[in-house]
């Protein structure tokens, strides 16, 4: 299936929509350097949104370790794919002078079990995988 993405005028990053438990929707960067999904903890909480807590974890970034909670939401879907119980990273931006647009980082942990291509050219993504729930080119 073939998907389109919109980049940041800004700052160039893909933009893709995470959505969690069929009714919340976050405005994430798709960050192929990321192993794990990370959103921002003050809009997890400010959209009220259901997840289960399973401790802390070390999480490494370009300025260094980092400490981070683990939770785990009911379903996340993005780009047709959907994942059932699925841990995210949760950081608190702002505390730490994250100033951003985005809610948060969509990490290869999302997509696992998947093939995929991003082209730059077209601004699409191709994706292979039993997990996909339809074309949305």
């Amino acid at each position: 299936m073939i998907y389109r993405f919109k980049r940041d005028p800004k700052s160039g990053v893909i933009m893709v929509n995470l959505r969690i438990d069929d009714r919340h929707d976050f405005d994430m960067v798709l960050d192929t350097g990321a192993s794990c999904t990370t959103i921002d903890s003050n809009i997890l909480y400010l959209n009220d949104c259901p997840f289960e807590r399973k401790g802390f974890a070390k999480a490494e970034t370009a300025n260094g370790a980092i400490k981070v909670e683990m939770v785990e939401v009911g379903s996340v879907s993005s780009l047709g794919i959907q994942k059932e119980k699925f841990p995210i990273q949760v950081y608190d931006f702002l505390s730490h002078g994250i100033l951003t647009s985005y809610d948060g980082t969509l990490g290869l942990d999302f997509f696992e079990g998947t093939k995929f291509c991003i082209d730059m050219n077209e601004h699409t993504i191709t994706l292979t995988s039993s997990r996909i729930l339809n074309s949305a080119i």
